[in-house]
């Protein structure tokens, strides 16, 4: 596979090791092809391919071994976190053993809120795409997802958004929009009435709540999302990388 013109080459070398070590084309523990193979594969120098697996290594993903070569972590299944799986649902429920599924509750449009004009950086008469979908861990309810997007990114009718795609490819398909990274706030909240209702009656008197702010690379402000997260049922594990 080589890349294009379209993005910039790290970013696509980059997207293309990291679908490999997802999909287990390279599986934990494995050893990755060298630095000069990867090169040949893409068509691009060994220097661009040097600072894609720098990249991965500060992450943890992979592990360079000096004179030995380059090697997929052998931990990556025993963490939820890998991949932005804080933040990609489908990907974490996936990594925790179930099959995942979105039942949208609502799309729709609707005037920002004080808490998204804030984190947003938009004004009062702007419009958001409102999205309200529950995920599925096999067949229980595990995360209340709802996401605000500006109605000034869409590229599509909203009646033709599927709500039951995940955000990352809302936000591709129907924004052209990349997600790059997002800021997490994780707290404990009471599960309201209504969270209860949706979740199902196994749901204790309290959830993770998740606040996420998606940004583009260029770190404009991409979507605003509050989640709740039934940890008893999802193991919630964080992996970071120390420099």
């Amino acid at each position: 596979m080589r890349v294009t013109q379209s993005k910039s080459v790290v970013s696509q070398v980059e997207e293309i090791l990291h679908g490999r070590i997802r999909d287990d084309t390279y599986p934990p523990g494995s050893r990755i092809p060298s630095e000069s193979e990867l090169s040949e594969e893409f068509g691009v120098s060994r220097a661009t391919v040097r600072t894609v697996l720098a990249k991965l290594a500060a992450t943890g993903l992979i592990l360079r071994r000096q004179g030995d070569g380059t090697y997929v972590n052998s931990k990556i299944r025993e963490t939820s976190a890998n991949f932005g799986n804080l933040w990609d649902f489908v990907n974490l429920i996936e990594s925790n053993g179930y099959k995942s599924s979105i039942k949208a509750l609502s799309v729709g449009l609707r005037t920002a809120t004080e808490q998204e004009m804030t984190a947003l950086s938009i004004g009062p008469e702007e419009k958001m795409l409102s999205m309200a979908r529950l995920f599925y861990a096999d067949a229980q309810p595990v995360i209340l997802a709802n996401n605000a997007i500006p109605a000034s990114y869409l590229c599509e009718e909203v009646d033709r958004i599927d709500g039951h795609l995940p955000i990352r490819e809302i936000l591709r398909r129907y924004c052209r929009q990349e997600i790059a990274f997002a800021i997490t706030d994780i707290r404990s909240a009471l599960a309201s009435d209504e969270i209860k209702t949706i979740m199902g009656a196994g749901l204790g008197e309290t959830v993770l709540e998740l606040q996420l702010a998606f940004y583009s690379k260029d770190n404009l402000p991409l979507a605003l999302g509050v989640n709740y997260f039934n940890d008893a049922i999802l193991r919630l594990c964080l992996v970071q990388a120390w420099s």
